[in-house]
């Protein structure tokens, strides 16, 4: 809470506009690209109608499209944060309010034990719209708690999807080295067979 206190003051905002505004534009051109990719296959149809993506194109196709989700979570991460921060400080407000209107209640109710009975009269009128004001900062703190449940969840659910994100990049990563390295060996034996027949 400190930290993202810190963060929104001076030249914090800005700063996380600018990396906000950066992500978005690498996020709209990897969004570019998987489309150019899905219309040059689109433009190649084979005999049977169909479009046919190369390997090098398919795990081209996948990177580019787990570095949109991941981008596109991280984004929506940093903005449920955002939310959830503001949460919590109403919240905290809330209870201060509270505890004020609390500690005047009690005053009022000991000055009512003290005081006679045309001052007991306003000092119950008073204790009454406390009472009420009471009421509706509990009611307003139960709404803001709820939103802010609701807001953590959001967050935890993008923080897992993403990191099941990570996880499948990585093994994407590991099949196109390993379809790197095959094609590399199948290029050696190809080459290797025709400096045989030239020979």
């Amino acid at each position: 809470m400190l930290g993202l206190d810190r963060l929104k003051r001076g030249r914090g905002p800005v700063m996380v506009r600018t990396v906000a505004a950066t992500v978005l534009v690498v996020l709209a051109s990897s969004v570019h690209s998987m489309n150019k990719i899905r219309g040059r296959a689109a433009g190649e149809l084979d005999g049977a109608g169909a479009g046919t993506l190369t390997p090098t194109d398919q795990v081209l196709l996948a990177r580019h499209l787990l570095e949109a989700s991941l981008m596109g979570y991280s984004l929506f991460l940093a903005l449920v944060i955002d939310r959830l921060h503001n949460y919590i400080r109403e919240v905290r407000g809330l209870k201060r309010n509270l505890e004020a209107a609390s500690k005047l209640n009690k005053r009022l109710d000991e000055a009512k034990l003290l005081g006679s009975s045309d001052e007991s009269k306003t000092y119950q009128k008073d204790i009454a719209s406390l009472n009420e004001e009471i009421k509706k900062m509990k009611r307003q703190l139960k709404e803001k708690a709820n939103e802010a449940k609701d807001a953590e969840a959001k967050a935890l659910a993008a923080q897992k999807q993403s990191e099941g994100l990570m996880i499948e990049y990585n093994h994407l990563v590991e099949d196109n080295k390993h379809l790197h390295d095959q094609l590399e060996s199948a290029d050696l034996t190809v080459s290797r067979s025709d400096g045989k027949k030239n020979t």
